[in-house]
């Protein structure tokens, strides 16, 4: 398989696993497919940097990457390990806020990435695709906040 196949196929064998792209049909998937980017990473690379711009977000389409926090105390705190499928950076596309964690590649691994100004072309070229994205990523960052929420509150209590 050729490269420019190779990608394609990741890229739309991936699309079809993850939640933001689950109302798009098979035709709508590919066009976004031609918007996305393959990114290899190696065991240990630094994906991004909490506090560094962010302009991406990007897709685990094989292997493992660790998100870490850094504490006021200096400390840092893994959040999570994320597998195929998983998602990291989506807010990087809707606001020009800096990272809010650290990803390092814990395994060799395989990224299928959107810059934000792709993402900005499939809106103003595709507005019922860009619908159906905004509405997943909205989904996705809702279960993010609840789960967050969730976890909170374990470390507040007993409240009374």
């Amino acid at each position: 398989m050729g490269g420019a196949d190779r990608i394609a196929a990741i890229i739309e064998d991936l699309l079809s696993g993850v939640s933001i792209f689950e109302e798009l049909t098979p035709e709508e998937m590919g066009i976004v497919a031609r918007h996305m980017h393959l990114l290899d990473m190696g065991e240990g690379e630094l994906v991004f940097e909490e506090g560094e711009p962010g302009s991406y977000v990007c897709f685990v389409s094989d292997g493992d990457l660790a998100v870490i926090k850094d504490a006021k105390s200096g400390q840092r705190a893994r959040l999570a390990t994320l597998s195929r499928g998983d998602s990291i950076g989506e807010m990087a596309v809707v606001d020009r806020f800096p990272r809010s964690a650290t990803v390092v590649a814990e395994t060799d691994a395989t990224l299928v990435t959107l810059d934000r100004d792709d993402f900005v072309q499939i809106l103003s070229a595709y507005p019922q695709i860009g619908i159906k994205m905004l509405k997943g990523v909205a989904r996705l960052l809702s279960m993010n906040l609840r789960r967050t929420s969730n976890q909170l509150v374990d470390y507040m209590l007993p409240l009374v």
